[in-house]
């Protein structure tokens, strides 16, 4: 093949391959969409590198798709149409922590933990959290988020600049180092949770945050879903400061007793963190208990010490793969719908009446303090009947959130689950996007057939 021959004289002939376990590797997400190999696969270490593939690429005419760790959920990194898959781990270099300005400059391929493990000596942390150890550079082409948006935004929020390498190899930067700017277009939210249409990303500047004086998290116990629901509005209503507020209910919290080995009641529960000062965070905590007691908490407990804390936020984020567990031989659909607060209750309800009649293997969880929620469907992928069963739940889900103002994606990101819904949800909107992706990549070879 020329091009591989030519991307070997551009990068070391080892960071070029056709190997089939290596494609094989790059053919699938941790999805339930359908594998689909490339036809070899790049491991840049720069941005000159990243630039001389795309030119190959536009030479060839072959699709070049972006590889982080492949966490993500919606078929976002599968190459549908083979051509290059660019896989950023080699990139993964924490370049500058700039303290003061509480910035840090890092690769795309630098993980969630090694961030924060490198923001540790500082004194600081990235707020972003999503569970999964992703990468920053595939956390912003997704616009992740996490349990920890409701107190500190999600990842459009934190990107102060990025690198981009555009598709004829032009490389640009969207932003700068300044706290706010009024000048130009804000390109950071046009190429964040662009999922590699648009541009590969070779370096990101992010905000970050100082580690909390004191961090309390608690176990808030309800006897029915639209208590805890009601719970949080209550709580962001009377403006606590709560730093995760994460819905689970009973399905869901008996899969994380088989695989986490804890003992918590089968009950619908809000697992809660607040950050702050000792003496703030003492009052925030006791108002937030007089609170709950009168919307029916049958029972809260309070963490405090790191070890406990971590188990329960450790169960919390391991509840997906508690279901993969608990479900062998079959795969994981999650939806991904975001709903005003103020509907979120009608919602999740919604959400449990449809995976009760689908008879599915099903639960409920959710960043519920930013309206978003997640149904864990566990499905057989080789038996179309399960499929369609899964796909009208996903479909009436998203249908109750259009409806009601909200999004079909909270932090998932389109893919190519969620294509089908772009024309509905943006309508005329969605012309005006296809019109900058024709601008930016005209010979179609950056991500094809995802979001427009």
């Amino acid at each position: 093949m020329k091009l591989f021959e030519e991307l070997q004289q551009v990068l070391a002939a080892d960071r070029v391959t056709m190997n089939d376990t290596i494609l094989d590797q790059h053919s699938s997400d941790e999805s339930y969409h359908k594998p689909h190999s490339p036809e070899l696969v790049v491991f840049p270490e720069s941005a000159d590198e990243m630039s001389n593939i795309m030119k190959l690429a536009n030479k060839y005419k072959k699709p070049v798709t972006p590889f982080g760790l492949g966490s993500s959920l919606e078929g976002n990194a599968i190459p549908y149409e083979g051509g290059i898959s660019v896989d950023f781990s080699l990139m993964n270099k924490v370049l500058e922590v700039r303290q003061d300005d509480f910035l840090v400059k890092v690769q795309p391929g630098v993980t969630r933990s090694q961030l924060d493990k490198e923001l540790k000596k500082y004194g600081l942390f990235f707020s972003v959290d999503p569970g999964a150890d992703a990468t920053l550079g595939g956390m912003a082409a997704t616009n992740a988020s996490g349990t920890t948006a409701v107190r500190y935004g999600i990842m459009r929020d934190q990107v102060r600049d990025m690198e981009v390498v555009l598709a004829d190899g032009t490389v640009i930067h969207t932003g700068n180092m300044a706290a706010k700017s009024s000048s130009g277009y804000h390109l950071n939210g046009l190429f964040v949770g662009s999922e590699g249409t648009l541009g590969c990303f070779t370096e990101l500047t992010l905000k970050v945050i100082g580690i909390p004086e004191h961090i309390m998290a608690a176990r808030a116990e309800f006897g029915s879903v639209d208590d805890a629901v009601n719970g949080v509005i209550a709580i962001l209503q009377a403006g606590i400061p709560v730093a995760r507020v994460e819905l689970v209910d009973e399905q869901s919290i008996k899969q994380m007793n088989h695989f986490s080995d804890t003992n918590y009641n089968e009950v619908p529960t809000l697992f809660l963190e607040f950050h702050g000062n000792e003496a703030g965070l003492q009052q925030d905590v006791e108002f937030m208990k007089e609170i709950v007691e009168d919307i029916n908490c049958q029972k809260i407990e309070f963490e405090s010490d790191t070890a406990a804390r971590n188990q329960l936020w450790e169960a919390r984020h391991n509840a997906a793969y508690a279901y993969i567990h608990g479900h062998p031989g079959r795969k994981q659909m999650v939806t991904d719908v975001c709903v005003p607060i103020s509907e979120l209750a009608g919602a999740v309800k919604d959400a449990r009446e449809a995976v009760d009649e689908s008879g599915l293997s099903g639960g409920i969880v959710g960043h519920v303090g930013d309206g978003n929620y997640h149904i864990l469907l566990m499905i057989d992928v080789d038996d179309p009947a399960e499929i369609e069963k899964a796909n009208v739940v996903n479909e009436r889900i998203v249908d109750y959130a259009l409806t009601r103002g909200g999004t079909c994606t909270g932090e998932h990101g389109v893919g190519t689950g969620k294509h089908k819904y772009q024309a509905r949800e943006h309508g005329e909107s969605l012309v005006v996007m296809q019109k900058i992706k024709q601008a930016l990549d005209p010979g179609g070879v950056l991500n094809p057939g995802k979001i427009v």
